[in-house]
């Protein structure tokens, strides 16, 4: 098992859709987010007087799958974001509908600092793939002591695991589980204490079998697994978007003159999402997955893990 986290939430305007800081103990990062519609207030905040990283995001017109984001660091994050906040015209941005910004709590981020913290977040949106990237490229800073660039990787570390609590995904890796390996290939391989067992998935008449397994509430198709080679749903579907992005990022790749191929494993928000990127067309995981052992589908095991648990009588303290 992995060790817990303790993330304080504050709605600084007593309602969920308004100002709200996070902070992780022992850590000294301080995290603001809010809505655009909320940047009058944000800005009056005394962290927006200071040295950070700040994302803009919003939707993607051309893209409904992902959200279109923006990474950019500052010595006086409020100023910069009035300036965003202007028109295209203006040399703003329009597309943003949410911002967060990462400052310190002892104020010892530097110039130098949040310009090499901006390059890790670059670095790791792109690779990620999980969003559209508004920035045209990233630069590499150099001449950071070592200390300090040890520090901007722990630094990122702790962004990476705040922001999903705060609804923000586009840093979560979804090429392989963050921190434990997992079976990297369709080949069997041991399941660590925090994944599932391996599902798999076969269609005869198309000669597909993939694999599956559930880590961190995500569910993962595995390296080398097949599926078919073009979405083949009665219906327009949003998951039809999401694989042809996958094919268009090279996740799906032509295996031969058969099916397509999975190039490396990849995360889904559900088994569902995750089968119909196998069959083509919408497809329901918690039937389609079964054990790989045991013939058992997904939901029928999900269920037994619940009903297994509540048999369990807790321990009296």
């Amino acid at each position: 098992m992995t060790q817990g986290r303790s993330i304080r939430l504050f709605l600084v305007d007593g309602t969920p859709h308004g100002l709200l800081t996070a902070e992780i103990m022992n850590w000294t990062g301080h995290v603001l987010t809010g809505p655009r519609g909320k940047l009058s207030e944000l800005v009056q905040r005394p962290e927006c007087g200071r040295t950070g990283v700040y994302f803009l995001v919003g939707p993607d017109a051309e893209n409904s799958v992902r959200p279109q984001v923006y990474i950019g660091e500052s010595d006086d994050v409020g100023k910069r974001l009035k300036q965003h906040n202007r028109t295209e015209e203006q040399g703003g941005k329009d597309f943003w509908e949410k911002v967060c910004l990462i400052t310190s709590k002892d104020q010892n981020l530097t110039k130098a600092h949040v310009k090499v913290l901006e390059s890790l977040l670059i670095q790791q949106a792109q690779r990620v793939g999980r969003c559209s990237l508004v920035n045209g490229t990233r630069h590499d800073y150099i001449g950071l002591p070592e200390a300090d660039q040890a520090d901007m990787a722990f630094f990122l570390e702790q962004i990476r695991t705040v922001l999903p609590v705060l609804g923000f995904e586009f840093l979560r890796d979804s090429s392989r589980p963050p921190v434990r390996e997992m079976a990297a290939s369709v080949t069997p391989a041991p399941t660590s204490d925090d994944a599932s067992p391996r599902f798999r998935m076969v269609l005869p008449k198309n000669g597909i079998t993939a694999y599956g397994q559930e880590l961190d509430g995500e569910f993962f198709v595995l390296e080398g697994s097949q599926a078919r080679e073009a979405w083949v749903g009665p219906t327009p579907h949003g998951y039809q978007r999401l694989f042809e992005q996958l094919v268009e990022e090279g996740v799906l790749v032509p295996d031969g003159n058969g099916p397509m191929r999975f190039l490396r494993d990849y995360a889904f928000s559900s088994p569902s999402a995750a089968a119909a990127m196998v069959v083509g067309r919408t497809a329901n995981g918690r039937k389609e997955w079964q054990r790989e052992d045991t013939g058992q589908a997904y939901g029928e095991w999900q269920e037994q893990l619940v009903a297994e648990a509540a048999d369990v009588t807790p321990e009296e303290p």
